[in-house]
């Protein structure tokens, strides 16, 4: 390798080092994030969510109550033997026929669906039917004898309805169609819950809704909350069929976030240093004032030469006389006529008047301004 080639692959590794850096600790921080996330759920009744239809709220009842809340989005933890568990299905998500078949082979001994689909119903509650009535939300008595139930007393429901066979419970509707159902399935109880807002952090604390989740649901010490995947931005309102967009899109926002700013600041890194270049032409600069004033005298810009003439001229009086740059003009002329023993309106008119009409008089107003900077000079 030659001297030129191996010079070229440092300066080529001095200037990627530090972008390098940069995206690999960007990179790093993605990755920790997305593990964070992932270990929390997130989305309608989630355990984890602060938001009006969130459920931390009951979340925390229940560990007050010395219940450990296993929040997961996994499959596969809703597919454990979940002998004396209960199994939380949370209302959002979509699952096909298979994936509730699996769910319904674990052993849990205790199920809540909240606001199922046909599917779940299906595999989990058999014999368990959406009626299509739906109640608006308000305070109902149980109107039943679970015990759940009637310790709680009233409630503020809502939701669909269900019917259910005659073996079943059924509270908080007409005696047919209920937004509380419980069905006693060998040694599993499964509860089938409409009234989801009811146990949300925006209706939980009203009427006797605490007490209906708690004792529902906290009938176990061992509580694994499942909400699916591919879930919904709203509640499942018992339609089949999977979400327009499903969740993993937010995973992939992040990673496109964290690609756009490793981008910029690729982009907006510094080049390093100035480094002074050799002009391919030198100009003097006699050239250079000889070649402006040919353009003023082209355009017959007058005004702009008699400003850079006087510019010039007060700079020069400015270092002689120690006068602040920007001093009043009134100042100037003292100071100067108090030099050189001239007029100070005959000053004022010339340093600060109006511009000059015709060549002639821009030449006059040169060799005025000549004058007087001598004067200045050699005093």
């Amino acid at each position: 390798m030659s001297t030129s080639e191996a010079r070229g692959v440092v300066e080529s590794w001095r200037a990627l080092r530090t972008p390098l850096l940069v995206t690999g600790l960007i990179v790093l921080a993605a990755i920790v994030v997305l593990i964070a996330t992932s270990s929390q759920t997130s989305g309608t009744f989630s355990p984890d969510s602060t938001k009006t239809d969130g459920a931390r709220a009951l979340s925390a009842l229940l560990k007050k109550h010395n219940v450990d809340v296993h929040g997961t989005e996994s499959l596969d933890d809703a597919t454990q033997p979940g002998d004396g568990k209960t199994l939380l299905v949370g209302p959002s998500g979509f699952l096909d026929p298979s994936d509730w078949q699996r769910i319904a082979q674990a052993e849990w001994s205790h199920v809540v669906l909240i606001r199922p689909s046909s599917e779940a119903l299906r595999a989990l509650a058999p014999g368990v039917q959406l009626s299509g009535d739906s109640i608006s939300s308000g305070s109902r008595q149980p109107g039943c004898s679970l015990p759940a139930a009637v310790k709680a007393g009233t409630a503020t429901v809502s939701g669909p309805t269900y019917s259910a066979p005659d073996a079943a419970t059924g509270c908080y509707g007409d005696g047919i169609h209920n937004t509380v159902v419980r069905l006693q399935l060998g040694d599993r109880t499964v509860d089938v819950v409409g009234t989801a807002r009811s146990f949300t952090n925006d209706q939980l604390a009203d009427d006797g809704n605490a007490a209906l989740a708690l004792n529902l649901i906290g009938t176990h010490k061992d509580l694994t909350w499942y909400l699916p995947q591919y879930q919904s931005h709203g509640v499942n309102t018992g339609q089949d069929g999977p979400p327009l967009i499903p969740p993993y899109v937010r995973y992939i926002g992040w990673a496109l976030a964290f690609t756009v700013l490793v981008v910029a600041i690729w982009r907006g890194r510094r080049l390093g240093p100035v480094v002074a270049e050799r002009l391919p032409v030198i100009v003097r600069a006699a050239e250079t004032t000889e070649g402006r004033a040919r353009l003023y005298r082209r355009s017959r810009a007058r005004d702009r030469a008699a400003a850079a003439l006087r510019e010039s001229t007060l700079g020069q009086l400015h270092k002689a006389h120690g006068i602040p740059r920007r001093a009043d003009p009134s100042a100037v002329v003292a100071t100067v006529a108090a030099r050189t023993g001239r007029d100070p309106a005959m000053l004022y008119e010339l340093l600060y008047g109006l511009p000059p009409l015709t060549d002639a008089a821009l030449m006059s107003l040169s060799q005025e301004l000549d004058v007087l900077t001598q004067e200045v000079r050699h005093p």
